[in-house]
């Protein structure tokens, strides 16, 4: 890893970084806040069975229990966006942008190796990655403690939330740099890296609305975050396992195809 290449992408993303995190923190603070207000009313129209039961439980979140409140963070569309900048975005346009832009060449001029520089990129993303997380948890614990129902958690079993949250964008970060790795310019690698995250988010929520549908829900990533029973101490060992396993395919693909590939001059 170059420490000057890890500090640099740190320095040029500070801001962006900042942006995001106090977003997703104060989005963390409100559906606990929402939970305790009105969980008690929302759960009274669930009763009342004016809605199908499992639309209350959407992508394993509900807004009836605390835990269930922050799972819905977590998955929600909102979180899923602002995450997205990182794991997505930064990650998609890490190489395939400089490559685009003609200035990659400049870089691997300098004494890194292409392994040492997907590498570097690779430690700073899954960096940003994990203080977007804590943003979105740290937002959640505020939002708790200000609404007085902090004691419904297990805080012993953030950390663990913490992990695999980190662990199912860091999946998506790893399949952008792959991507990113894998072409010469920024839109196939971007493309190709939402199109995997909304397909597999639409299979996961699909799946938690519709019965029938359920049998997708494995094939997505967000399958294996399962926030909700984290949080009520029934997590599985089996999804965070599943999160790096793609990891560590993803990276071994781009640090066998980056190196090997020829870098013509951009058109």
């Amino acid at each position: 890893m170059n420490g000057a290449l890890f500090r640099q992408t740190w320095r040029f993303q500070g801001v962006k970084l900042a942006v995001v995190s106090s977003a997703l923190a104060v989005w963390g603070m409100f559906l606990p806040i929402i939970y305790a207000r009105f969980g008690s009313q929302f759960r009274a129209v669930l009763e009342s069975g004016l809605f199908p039961e499992q639309f209350a439980r959407f992508g394993g979140g509900d807004i009836f229990s605390l835990p269930g409140s922050l799972a819905l963070s977590f998955i929600h569309p909102i979180a899923i966006i602002l995450t997205a900048v990182f794991s997505v975005g930064f990650s998609a346009g890490a190489i395939a942008g400089e490559r685009q832009r003609g200035t990659l060449e400049v870089a691997l001029a300098r004494p890194i190796s292409r392994r040492g520089f997907y590498l570097t990129l690779f430690a700073a993303a899954f960096g940003f990655v994990a203080v977007t997380v804590a943003s979105l948890m740290a937002g959640g614990i505020a939002g708790s403690l200000f609404a007085g129902v902090i004691g419904e958690i297990a805080v012993r079993n953030l950390p663990l939330l913490w992990l695999n949250g980190v662990l199912l964008f860091g999946s998506f970060t790893a399949v952008g740099l792959a991507a990113s790795a894998s072409f010469d310019r920024l839109p196939p690698a971007l493309g190709l890296t939402i199109g995997i995250v909304v397909v597999m988010y639409f299979f996961d929520v699909l799946g938690s609305l519709w019965p029938a549908a359920e049998v997708l829900q494995p094939y997505s990533l967000f399958h294996y975050l399962k926030p909700k029973a984290i949080l009520v101490g029934d997590g599985s060992l089996l999804d965070p396992a599943v999160l790096a396993a793609v990891i560590v395919a993803a990276t071994a693909w781009a640090l066998v195809v980056f190196p090997r590939r020829d870098l013509a001059a951009p058109s």
